[in-house]
C-alpha cells in the first residue's frame, strides 16, 4: 500500500528527525511513503489556526483516498491489530492511505468530517512531532507483522 502523511508543522528536534528519518527509510524498503508538510498557521487565535490548517491538509487529500486522522479520543489498535486493518485495506482495493497529524490545536471541524478513521496512539495528549515518529514506527513495525519478519515481539 502506499502511504501519504500529512503533518501540519516540521520537525524542529534533532532527536525526534533522527526518529523520523530512521523509521521513513525503514517503511520505504517495503512500502511507497510521501511525507507532506503543511504550514503551522501562527498567531492568538487558535480558531483560526485549526481552520487554516484544515483547509491546507485537506487540499493535499484526493477524492478516492482514505484517510485516517491522529486524534487523542480516535480508535486505539494493538500493533497485530493495525497490521491486520491495513491488511484488509490492501484487500479491500484501497491503493493509498493518508493520515493526518494535526497542529498544536488540534484538528479542525473539516478534516475530522473527512476522515474515515479517527486513530488514537495513547489517551495522553502527545507533542505532533512525536506522533510523526511514533506512527512511522508503527506503520513499519505493521508491515514487518504481515510479512511474518522479526522485529515484533
Amino acid at each position: 500500500m502506499r502511504y501519504r502523511l500529512i503533518c501540519v508543522g516540521r520537525v524542529r528536534e534533532a532527536y525526534v528527525a533522527a526518529a523520523v528519518d530512521d523509521f521513513e527509510r525503514r517503511l520505504r524498503r517495503i512500502d511507497p511513503l510521501e511525507i507532506v508538510e503543511v504550514a503551522a498557521s501562527h498567531g492568538a487565535d487558535p480558531a483560526r489556526a485549526v481552520r487554516e490548517e484544515a483547509e491546507a491538509a485537506l487540499k493535499r487529500v484526493e477524492p478516492s483516498d482514505v484517510v485516517w486522522l491522529l486524534e487523542r479520543t480516535g480508535r486505539a489498535f494493538s500493533s497485530v491489530e493495525l497490521s491486520e486493518r491495513l491488511h484488509t485495506l490492501q484487500v479491500e482495493g484501497v491503493s493509498r492511505l493518508v493520515l493526518v497529524i494535526a497542529g498544536t490545536y488540534g484538528a479542525g471541524e473539516a478534516l475530522a468530517a473527512r476522515a474515515n478513521l479517527q486513530w488514537s496512539l495513547s489517551p495522553l495528549t502527545l507533542l505532533h512531532e512525536w506522533v510523526r515518529a511514533i506512527v512511522l514506527e508503527q506503520l513499519y513495525r505493521a508491515a514487518k507483522i504481515a510479512r511474518n519478519e522479526p522485529y515484533h515481539h
